[in-house]
């Protein structure tokens, strides 16, 4: 009995894990890099919500022998992950993603100032700047479009288009997206304080008019009309957006509502995390090219910003000095965050300073500009 024992440990040894990480050592290092993003997620609190199942899943697709991740075979078996990460690759988790989004904005503060949604559109200089250098660099136009959509700072958008044009670097794209949108707090400063005057960032701005319910029951129903007409390849991002929105504003459809912002976004927001982490295998994420698109997607995020920043000093000199230049660091997509920073540094040069609504036009503006710069970019390049 006791030599049986053994040898059925023994063999059950030699069939583990640990043995398979021995010839591929390069799964190690993802389970390494794994933990580091969950250090991230847990105890920094970087974007946690999606950090955290994107670091599981990284962690889970990097364990040897598991299957997760097989195809189905000629007898129907099929890996666990390989059937949540449909939902990506037909664009349906993003597209959720966006419904409960749209259901948690006010887009108020923008209907009050229109002028809000050119800087909104400043802000996507990041991505067409970090499209051309991508470009220069020898990545093929598909993939150098995913790229440059990283400077959005919207992590559903980056993965819709990198799953239409690049699917074979989503992990990085994806974790690259999500990684700058929680650093926001320490990228954005220190180019709001380079880019902007003491005098400037001084600015206190006049409240905003109130918007009618009418106003705001409108809005969704006009964007969808015009953006969608105009690119339909918007459509699976801006119709979700915008009848979230609906649900929100429109009264009679609470439970929806609710629905939207709470439950089925935070159930979508598992599987999204749990997909998107899966195809971070060592195979395909441990190449030089991984770390080019991690570095070009913070300078297209960096870009994004100063595009937002200057194109709020050419205001505030239009307006007389009435437009705080600070607000245009908020067109980046990454709601309500970037909103806060621009809030923060406000009230740092002046405590009288309350920049948060204002900021909010330009922060809900960019998420509508990050989605047609995507759809742009896969009706250009997704053919």
């Amino acid at each position: 009995m006791e030599f049986s024992f053994i040898g059925t440990l023994q063999k059950i040894f030699a069939e583990s894990g640990f043995v398979a990480l021995v010839h591929e050592p390069r799964n190690l290092i993802m389970i390494v890099i794994a933990c580091i993003l969950l250090y991230m997620g847990i105890v920094k609190k970087f974007e946690p919500l999606l950090l955290v199942p994107i670091a599981f899943g990284v962690l889970m697709a990097n364990f040897p022998l598991t299957g997760l991740l097989n195809p189905p075979d000629a007898n129907g078996n099929v890996g666990l992950f390989w059937v949540f990460y449909q939902g990506v690759q037909y664009a349906i988790y993003p597209s959720i993603i966006f419904l409960g989004i749209g259901a948690m904005t006010d887009f108020g503060p923008l209907i009050a100032r229109p002028s809000s949604m050119l800087l909104g559109a400043a802000a996507q200089f990041g991505i067409f700047s970090a499209f051309l250098l991508a470009l220069g660099l020898g990545f093929p136009e598909k993939v150098a479009a995913a790229i440059g959509v990283i400077g959005g700072a919207d992590g559903p958008t980056a993965i819709l288009t990198a799953s239409k044009l690049a699917p074979e670097y989503l992990p990085p794209i994806a974790i690259a997206a999500y990684s700058y949108m929680a650093l926001i707090p320490m990228i954005q400063p220190p180019l709001m304080r380079l880019l902007t005057t003491k005098k400037e960032r001084e600015v206190k701005m006049e409240q905003l008019r109130t918007v009618s319910k009418a106003e705001k029951i409108a809005f969704p129903i006009v964007v969808a009309i015009f953006v969608i007409l105009l690119l339909p390849e918007t459509a699976p991002l801006i119709g979700m957006l915008m009848l979230g929105n609906l649900f929100k504003e429109c009264g009679v459809v609470d439970r929806l509502s609710d629905t939207a912002q709470n439950a089925l976004i935070n159930i979508v927001t598992i599987f999204l995390g749990l997909s998107v982490g899966c195809k971070a295998t060592a195979a395909t994420f441990l190449r030089w090219e991984t770390l080019m698109i991690i570095g070009l997607g913070l300078l297209a995020f960096m870009l994004s910003t100063a595009g937002g920043l200057m194109f709020g000093k050419i205001m505030y000199h239009l307006s007389g000095g009435k437009i705080n230049p600070l607000i245009g660091s908020a067109g980046v997509s990454a709601v309500p965050m970037a909103a806060r920073v621009a809030q923060t540094e406000g009230q740092k040069a002046n405590p009288a300073n309350f920049l948060l609504m204002h900021a909010m036009g330009p922060n809900v503006a960019g998420v509508i500009g990050s989605a047609i710069a995507a759809g742009f970019m896969i009706k250009v390049f997704g053919g």
